[in-house]
């Protein structure tokens, strides 16, 4: 199975002497940490344990086993609005991009976990604070729509802020576009796992985040709808600390396991073995390229 450029990269890179960035301070704590061991502890801080937004990239290479195959890596926004505030939309997602390295805010391909054949989603919140736009919904409608014809369980991590405004109306039928999508796949008996990360709200929480048949989340993650103070100044009370964190959540019963991210992996490989079992997975196969739209 072909091995993206991408992933190969990163899996060669390592952190020398001469790298201009050796040490990165925690955004919780302010400790100062060595980037090498904080890559091996998959970017858990050692002293606080806050777990650092995790590239999408760095994310698939923890998951898969040594084979991915992206898909939908050729479908790429338009400017449907003409939007313009500061800057031109199209200027946003030029420095998103050289900033990110991404082309858009979820990376959505098919790999193997631990032998196990699945169809697999990271969004990115580097990348328009991991907005939903009309790109978004397409790769993430195609993973789910080839994940339902080779009857692969999916799991999709997600990580963003909501609907992308610079695209109306658009950005906001995605919800409805990603839901159906979902509904189609599960109702042919195949499984869905959604991973719940920092942060995950607003049309992203609404649509396909909160409809899958196992919830997981990582520790501490914000995960909500609106924000804390839209909630408070509407219901004109003042809300829980710990409101809208994974923990209030599993407490509460709307998600099903809260995990340290270093756990992520096994626990994903348990849930399919009981779920799925090995012998009933479809061999994986090289992906055709999907049609733009």
């Amino acid at each position: 199975m072909p091995v993206p450029e991408w992933l190969r990269k990163r899996r060669e890179k390592d952190v020398t002497a001469d790298d201009a960035s050796l040490w990165q301070k925690c955004p919780r704590c302010s400790e100062m940490l060595y980037r090498k061991d904080l890559v091996a502890n998959l970017w858990v801080c050692s002293r606080c344990g806050h777990h650092i937004r995790m590239h999408a990239y760095d994310r698939v290479n923890t998951l898969v086993d040594g084979d991915f195959v992206e898909i939908g890596a050729d479908i790429l926004p338009g400017d449907p609005l003409g939007w313009a505030d500061k800057r031109p939309y199209p200027q946003k997602l030029k420095r998103d991009r050289e900033k990110s390295k991404l082309s858009e805010a979820v990376v959505t391909g098919f790999g193997t976990l631990d032998g196990f054949p699945v169809a697999l989603g990271v969004m990115d919140f580097n990348f328009r604070g991991g907005t939903m736009g009309t790109v978004v919904g397409e790769r993430i409608t195609n993973l789910l729509e080839e994940g339902r014809r080779r009857r692969l369980p999916c799991i999709i991590f997600t990580a963003s802020g909501g609907a992308r405004m610079e695209e109306g109306m658009l950005a906001l039928m995605q919800m409805a576009k990603t839901t159906l999508a979902l509904q189609r796949f599960k109702a042919e008996g195949n499984l869905y796992i959604a991973v719940l990360t920092d942060p995950t709200t607003g049309g992203v929480s609404a649509s396909f985040g909160f409809a899958a048949d196992l919830i997981l989340a990582e520790a501490r993650a914000a995960i909500g709808f609106a924000g804390r103070r839209v909630i408070e100044q509407t219901i004109r009370q003042k809300l829980p600390e710990n409101f809208q964190t994974a923990e209030f959540l599993l407490e509460k019963g709307h998600i099903d396991m809260v995990l340290d991210r270093r756990e992520l992996r096994p626990a994903l490989v348990r849930l399919l073995d009981y779920a799925v079992g090995r012998q009933r997975v479809a061999p994986l196969k090289a992906v055709p390229e999907l049609a733009v739209p």
